[in-house]
This record gives structure tokens, sequence and C-alpha cells, in this order.
């Protein structure tokens, strides 16, 4: 019988191809949807690989008939092989929403939250398209299920109003101050709260724009049903993926690229995650949560994450650092994976610059005993790096050494040149810091160090990494400060200081224009002193580095050695200069600092 039914399908198969030919060659066929609607009408479902192997056989033998007939019947067969790929994608679509309708159909209550949220999860190997949402909406709604099938229509519906608003808040803004902030950085928040129809997300939009607690918000919407909570989850879904992809199609640079893009997944996963801790219900909750941990998987997993920092970027005052603190608690919930491991590292570089050495460390040791477990050897490298930095600013240089050992001799092993050259300016920013540490006059033992950290710089500049390069550039104009070498200090700091801009990293910004005034100090140019350090103090405030104060400290120095009155002459002297890079509003607030250092 099976043999039978299987020869019946063949015959079924070759006599539709036929059918068809027959058709267009006699010009019965006047557009494609014919011959879509035709196999969709007389192929069986299952019926696929004997269609695509008859078709095949047919094609072969058309493409050797030399009779006039042969190119035509060629061109005929064609259409009907774009069309049979057509409705396989529609049969596909088809077999997965009611895949997936069973699934949600078979969960109890509020486990169908749960199913629906592994599908859209976007990490999986082929996520739902919106057509394929839009068709599991129909197939919930024959289903009786109402309130999952309401909430994903008003979703993508809620998206579709937004969709031609994703990025024209950064025209408004003139390309200025672009990023994600609540006040002087314009996000696109307030943009977003106008044009969206739904009081769900307006009220979210509206909570961000004014720089409110969304998880204060969260608990007053004790009454918000799943429906909402649906629109709401696909809604933060797609903006986040339209917005990841226009930022990394842009060109690299400081305002739009891939900081941006890095910032996206960091602030729509800092709202879930703030979403998570408000609800009281416990499976909005939980919800709310795995779509935290799908915006920090999607963002763990690009080839170009920022295991050495610098995401600084698009973020002004402490919204960064509020962002990067609040993923410490949560993450402790996560089992230790790859991605974990690579989190925890951007975690542990935030508490470092924030001074918060101690909490760094245990980010960075946490991130390295996973990456060993994972053989993520890329995030071993910098995790050694990384605590080889931290262990320099404890003033543990053995410690601080031995690290950026491991991390040269690891990276030369797995042939990672961007390790590589972190680790040979680890070390000889280690060696710097040790010889100034007991206060050695020989030049030869801050020569040595400074050819580490010249070898480092060589080795970014070939690589074409901004990152690592102004790192290496600042560690020597550090290492030429604190060795009395002055002029050679101002001349490599002046050459790391573009390239900070450029890497768009904020913290080294700030860092060079303090070690830049304390050199130009040194040779008694005031004027440029001032400068600097009001730069490197603002600058390093505005991202709650407690490293502002060194700037700060030089600056009160300087005034009490010129007098209150000369040293407020010398400030306004450089206003024009200041005020290109802060604004007036951070000219204006560098009195503010002084007074409160």
């Amino acid at each position: 019988m099976a043999h039978n039914s299987g020869d019946s399908v063949v015959a079924q198969c070759s006599e539709l191809i036929e059918s068809l030919i027959q058709a267009t060659l006699k010009g019965k066929i006047r557009s494609k949807n014919q011959v879509y609607r035709q196999l969709d009408e007389g192929l069986p479902t299952g019926s696929g690989e004997i269609f695509e192997r008859r078709l095949a056989e047919r094609m072969q033998a058309a493409e050797q008939d030399t009779s006039l007939k042969g190119p035509r019947i060629v061109r005929a067969l064609k259409m009907v092989e774009g069309e049979w790929a057509n409705l396989q994608k529609k049969r596909q679509v088809e077999e997965k929403v009611s895949t997936v309708t069973a699934q949600i159909s078979a969960a109890t209550g509020e486990e169908q939250l749960d199913t629906l949220l592994k599908l859209l999860d976007p990490n999986q190997p082929q996520p739902p398209t919106r057509d394929q949402l839009k068709q599991l909406a129909k197939s919930l709604e024959a289903e009786n299920n109402e309130t999952l099938s309401k909430g994903i229509v008003s979703g993508l519906a809620a998206f579709s109003n937004l969709e031609g608003e994703l990025v024209s808040w950064m025209y408004e803004a003139g390309g200025r101050d672009i990023g994600f902030g609540s006040e002087k950085r314009r996000g696109p928040w307030q943009h977003w709260a106008k044009r969206v129809d739904h009081t769900v997300p307006q009220q979210l939009f509206d909570t961000l724009a004014k720089g409110e607690s969304v998880t204060e918000l969260a608990s007053g919407w004790s009454r918000l049903d799943e429906s909402s909570w649906v629109q709401l989850a696909i809604l933060l879904h797609y903006l986040k993926q339209g917005l990841v992809k226009w930022f990394d199609q842009q060109p690299y640079n400081v305002k739009l690229g891939k900081k941006l893009s890095y910032s996206t997944f960091l602030i729509f996963a800092s709202i879930e995650a703030s979403l998570a801790q408000g609800f009281s219900r416990p499976h909005l909750k939980r919800g709310s949560f795995q779509l935290m941990q799908h915006s920090l998987r999607s963002f763990a997993q690009r080839e170009d994450f920022p295991l050495y920092g610098g995401v600084f970027a698009a973020f002004d005052g402490g919204y960064l650092q509020d962002t990067l603190d609040y993923f410490g608690e949560p993450l402790k919930q996560v089992p230790g994976t790859q991605e974990k491991a690579r989190l925890l590292t951007l975690l542990g570089y935030s508490q470092r610059t924030l001074g918060r050495y101690e909490q760094a460390l245990e980010f960075h040791q946490e991130a390295l005993e996973i990456a060993t477990a994972a053989k993520d050897q890329r995030c071993v490298i910098a995790s050694f790096n990384h605590l080889a930095r931290v262990h320099v600013l404890q003033k543990a240089y053995d410690e601080a050494k031995n690290f950026s050992q491991r991390a040269l001799i690891m990276a030369r092993q797995q042939g990672d040149a961007l390790g590589e050259a972190n680790a040979l300016v680890n070390y000889g920013y280690s060696e710097v810091f040790a010889a100034r540490a007991i206060d050695t006059p020989d030049l030869a033992v801050y020569e040595q160090a400074i050819g580490y950290l010249e070898r480092g710089r060589e080795l970014a500049e070939t690589l074409g990494d901004f990152q690592s390069k102004a790192l290496a550039y600042n560690s020597m104009g550090i290492a030429y400060s604190i060795s009395g070498q002055s002029g050679l200090a101002i001349e490599t700091l002046e050459k790391a200081l573009p390239l900070t801009q450029a890497a768009g990293n904020v913290y080294l910004q700030g860092v060079t224009c303090t070690y830049l005034a304390e050199a130009q100090r040194a040779l008694g140019k005031v004027d440029a002193a001032v400068l600097y350090g009001a730069l490197g103090m603002y600058l390093l405030h505005q991202i709650g580095s407690s490293e502002w104060r060194q700037g700060a400290g030089l600056l009160r120095v300087i005034a009490g050695e010129l007098g209150e009155g000369a040293f407020e002459q010398v400030l306004q002297g450089q206003r024009r200069q200041v005020i290109q890079w802060i604004g007036v509003d951070g000219f204006d607030y560098l009195g503010t600092l002084l007074a409160e250092y």
C-alpha cells in the first residue's frame, strides 16, 4: 500500500509540473500568483521532497531539449521553481506556527508566557519574523487565546507606529549629544512617547525621559494584564533590534556606530531588569528577567564585544554606572556561561574606572574562572590584563606584573594580538609604577618599562585598534611624567588625546588630560595646566570616576600658589577652549566641583 501511495504522489507531482508547463506555453499563465495557487492547491503536505526531485529531473531534460520549445520550457520551470520556494517558506512558517501554538496551548496559564519568550529569543538559530508572529496571533485567536493574540498584535502595531521614527530623534538633536540619558543627552524616549498610541509604552517612555524609576513604575502596574506585558515585550524587542541594526551600519566614529550599539544592548537590558525588579506578579517578573538575559546574551555573543572597555561614549552623567551597577545582582542568578564571563569583564572594567577596586577584582576573578571553564581564551587573556591593571591601582605591583606576564604568554600562544598589545602595555605600566613606589633615580628602569609600552603601542597601531593605541600612548605619557621627563610626557599625551576621543573612551580622555596638566605645571606652563586640569576633572566626574579628585587637587594647588583672584583670571582666560570641549554648562560647573573638592 505504501508503495502504491508513493507512486501516486510521484504521478501527481509529474502531472502538476506538466500541466503548469503546458499552461505557460499556451499563454494561460498570466502571473506568478497563478502558479503559486496551483502548487498550493495541487501538492499534498509532505510531498515536497518528491516534487523537488521530479522538478529537477524535468529541468535536466528541458535543458537537454534541442527543440524550439526547450528554452521556453526551461523558463516555465524556473518560474515554477521560484514559486515552489515561496510556497516552501509559507509551509515552513505554518508548520512552525502550528508547533508553537500547540506548545502554548499545552502549557498552563502563566507558563504560556515562558513558551512565547523562547520563541522571541533572538539568540536562537531562526528567530521568528514579524509575519510569523502575525500568523501566530491568528492561530492563537483561533484557539481562543485572546490574551496572547491581542498582545502580539498590539505589540507589532506599536512598533509599526514607531518604525519610521526609530532614529529621527537623532536628527532633532542636530548630531549633538546623541546617546542615552535623561536630560542633557537626548535619547529617544521623549520623542517616542509623543508618537506611540498605547498607554503602557507611553508611560514607560515618559518615565525614562524624566529620568524617573522604571522599577517604581512597574511596581505601580499591579493590575497590568498579560496582554499589555506581551505588547511591551514585543515593542522593546523590535526597537532594540532596529536601533542596533541601524547603528551597526553607520561609519565608525564617536557619536554613531558600534559604541551606540553597545549602549543600546545595555540600556534595554537595564530597562528589562528594572521591570523585573518592579513587577510583583512572579510570571511577569520572570518574563522581564528573561528579556534582560536575551539582551545581554545578544550583546555578549558579538564578535566585537568590548573585552577591553570603551562603552562610555554614549552615556552622560551617572547614567552608565547606574546601568552597569544594576547588572551585578541580576547576573548572580544566571548560570556560569561564556556570555556571563564576558559581561562580568565589562562590569569589572566599569568598577575599576569608578574607583571601586575591590568590586572590580571580584568581577574579574569570577570572569576568569568562568571563562577558563568555558574555554573562552580571549576572555581569559582579557581577565588577566584587567586584573593586572587593577593590581597596579592597588599598588600590588608584583601581582600586576605576574598577571601581565600570564596574559602575554597566553596571548602569544593563542595568536591574540589585541590581548598581546594590552599585556605589553600593562607590563610596562606595572614596571613604571613599581619603580615610582621605591622612588628609583635610575632612568634605565623607566626606559626598560617604556620599551614594553612602545612595543604595545606598535602592535596596537598595526591592529588599527584605537582603544589599545590610546591606552599605550596614555601609559607612556604617564611613565614619562612620573620619571620626570615632562617634555616627552606632554608630547606623548598630546598624541594620546585625539586617540581617546576617536575611541570614544571618556575615562582615558579624563586621565590623559589630568597627567597633561601635571606635566604642563612641571614646566611652569600654568595656563595649559589649568586648561587640562579642568577638563580632566570634569570628564572623570561626568562618568562618576573618583579620579576626578586628582585634577581638582592640582587646580587647588595652583590656586594656592597664584591666589584665588589670579587663578580665576587664568581659568577665565581658558574659557573659550574649555567650552569647545564641554560646553558652557560644563564650564559653569567647574566652580561647583572645585568647591566640592
